[in-house]
C-alpha cells in the first residue's frame, strides 16, 4: 500500500494549492482527480469565464468606444472559432502548469474518482492508499430546477463546450454566474436576455451595485426580464419557447440556467468514515475546516462558506502551514474578502453591504459616502457611463466596513483597498493618501 502525509481528494484551486505547500515543506503528497485538474476555476470558470469578460470588452471597445475617438470600425467582424482557439490554448497551457509543479514537488497524481474505505484509506482505480492526512476539495456542480423540459437547458458548465454562438439567449439566474454569463453573451452580440424570479440581480450584494448594474443593462443591455419564474421549456420550430404559468414569455435559441450550485460530496464514501454534511449536502466543518473526523479537512465550494477559488486557496496553504510549517492553526480570516463580479460594467466589493452594516450595528453608528462620476475612457468618445463608489463606516472613529463600486476599472483597483480593511483602516487615513488623478481610484479616497 502506498502511503502519504497528505492526499487531497480534488485536484481544483484548493487542492492543488494545499497539495503543493505541503510537498514544499517535504511532506510525500498524491492528488486525486477524475476530471481536469485545475477544477471548475480552470475549466469552466473564472479563467475561461474572464478570457470570454476579456473578448466581450474589445468587442465593446471597437462597437462603443471606438467611434468616437476616431477608429473606423464598420469592417470589423467576430470568428467564435478563432476566439475559441485563443480561451481553450490558455486553459490548456494553465494545465500543464499544475502537471509541471507537481512533477518538480514529487506530488503524485491519481486520475480517477475517489472514495474514502476509513478514516486514513482511500480507494481510487480499484487500488486502497494510505493518507495520514485529509483534505477533501471536490468542488461544486450547477443545479438544474425541477421543472418541465429542463432537458432542453445548458447548465452553466455546459456553456464553456459551446463551439457557435446562437442569436438568442436566456440566462436564467440572479447570482453573479448569470450575469457575467448575460453580460458576455451579450457584449460578443447575442441578443441575451437575464431572467431573475425578483425585483433585481444580484439581490445579496449592496443595492447600490444592483440599481446600478440594472441601469447600465438598461442602457446597453442585456435585456432585464424581472419576477420571471419559467416553469416549462418547448421546443417549437427548433427554438426553445419559455413559459410562465402556461403563458410563452421568450423564444430564443439557447437557454442557460444559473441559478445555484450543489456540493459533489455523493459516492465519495463520507458516510463510511462519518463525515457530516448538512441537508444541501455541504460538508460540515469547525472555524480550522476540520470534519468530525479530525484528520480529515474540508475546504472550498464543499463546504459552502465562500464559494471563491482564492478563498480555497488561502485555506488549503493554510491547512498545509498548520501541518507540516508549525503554524499556530489552520483556521483563516472568512472577513472583508474582496471580490469582484465580472459584468458590464465590473463590480468590486468588499465588507458589509449598507443593509447588512445597519442590520449589525444600527443606522445611528454608521455613516455611508457616495460619489456618482462618468468615466473618462467612456465620456471622451462620447458614450457616458456613470460610475458609483460607496464606503460605508462604522463608529466614532469612522472604521471603513464596507467598500463598493462598479464602473470602468473597478475590478483592478479594489485588492490594494482590502488590505487597507483588514488594517481597520478608517476614513481619515482613506482621506490622508494623495489621489492618483486621473483614474477612477482617487474616488474613494476623496469622498465627502
Amino acid at each position: 500500500m502506498k502511503k502519504f502525509d497528505l492526499v487531497t481528494i480534488g485536484g481544483g484551486s484548493g487542492g492543488i494549492a494545499a497539495a503543493n505547500r505541503a510537498a514544499e515543506y517535504g511532506a510525500k503528497v498524491a492528488v486525486i482527480e477524475e476530471d481536469h485538474l485545475g477544477g471548475t476555476c480552470v475549466n469552466r470558470g473564472c479563467v475561461p469565464k474572464k478570457i470570454s469578460w476579456y473578448a466581450s470588452r474589445v468587442n465593446a471597445a471597437i462597437q462603443h468606444y471606438g467611434p468616437g475617438y476616431g477608429f473606423k470600425t464598420e469592417k470589423t467582424s467576430f470568428d467564435y472559432a478563432e476566439f475559441l482557439k485563443a480561451r481553450d490554448g490558455y486553459v490548456e497551457r494553465s494545465r500543464r502548469g499544475y502537471t509541471s509543479r507537481f512533477e518538480k514537488n514529487h506530488i503524485e497524481l491519481f486520475e480517477g474518482h475517489a472514495r474514502l474505505v476509513s478514516d486514513h484509506e482511500i480507494e481510487v482505480n480499484g487500488e486502497i492508499i494510505y493518507a495520514e492526512h485529509i483534505i477533501l476539495a471536490t468542488g461544486g456542480r450547477p443545479k438544474m430546477p425541477d421543472v418541465k423540459g429542463i432537458e432542453l437547458t445548458d447548465d452553466s458548465d455546459a456553456f464553456f463546450n459551446w463551439t457557435t454562438l446562437p442569436e438568442s439567449v436566456a440566462v436564467v439566474g440572479a447570482g453573479y454566474i448569470a450575469v457575467e454569463l448575460a453580460g458576455v453573451l451579450d457584449g460578443l452580440g447575442v441578443d441575451t436576455h437575464l431572467v431573475v424570479r425578483h425585483n433585481r440581480p444580484l439581490r445579496k450584494f449592496d443595492s447600490m451595485l444592483a440599481d446600478a448594474l440594472m441601469e447600465a443593462m438598461e442602457q446597453n443591455g442585456p435585456t432585464l426580464m424581472k419576477h420571471t419564474n419559467f416553469d416549462e421549456y418547448r421546443e417549437e420550430d427548433g427554438k426553445i419557447s419559455c413559459y410562465q404559468n402556461g403563458e410563452k414569455l421568450l423564444v430564443v435559441e439557447r437557454v442557460i440556467m444559473a441559478v445555484g450550485r450543489q456540493a459533489n460530496t455523493e459516492n465519495i464514501g463520507l458516510e463510511t468514515v462519518d463525515v457530516a454534511t448538512d441537508e444541501d449536502g455541504f460538508i460540515l466543518v469547525n472555524d480550522r475546516h476540520q470534519t468530525n473526523t479530525p484528520n480529515i479537512y474540508a475546504i472550498g465550494d464543499v463546504i459552502g462558506k465562500i464559494d471563491l477559488t482564492p478563498v480555497a486557496i488561502r485555506a488549503g496553504r493554510q491547512i498545509s502551514e498548520f501541518l507540516f510549517n508549525n503554524a499556530k492553526t489552520s483556521e483563516i480570516d472568512y472577513t472583508n474578502v474582496p471580490t469582484v463580479v465580472f459584468s458590464h460594467p465590473a463590480i468590486g466589493t468588499i465588507g458589509y453591504s449598507e443593509e447588512e452594516a445597519i442590520e449589525k450595528f444600527g443606522e445611528d453608528d454608521i455613516k455611508i459616502y457616495r460619489n456618482k462620476f462618468f468615466s473618462m475612457y467612456a465620456s471622451a468618445s462620447w458614450h457616458r457611463e456613470p460610475c458609483y463608489f460607496k464606503l460605508i463606516c462604522q463608529g466614532p472613529e469612522e472604521t471603513v466596513i464596507g467598500l463598493h463600486g462598479i464602473g470602468e476599472g473597478v475590478d483592478e483597483m479594489i485588492q490594494g483597498f482590502g488590505v487597507a480593511m483588514k488594517m481597520r483602516a478608517t476614513k481619515e487615513q482613506f482621506d490622508s493618501v494623495v489621489a492618483i488623478h486621473p483614474t477612477g481610484s482617487e474616488e474613494f479616497v476623496t469622498m465627502r
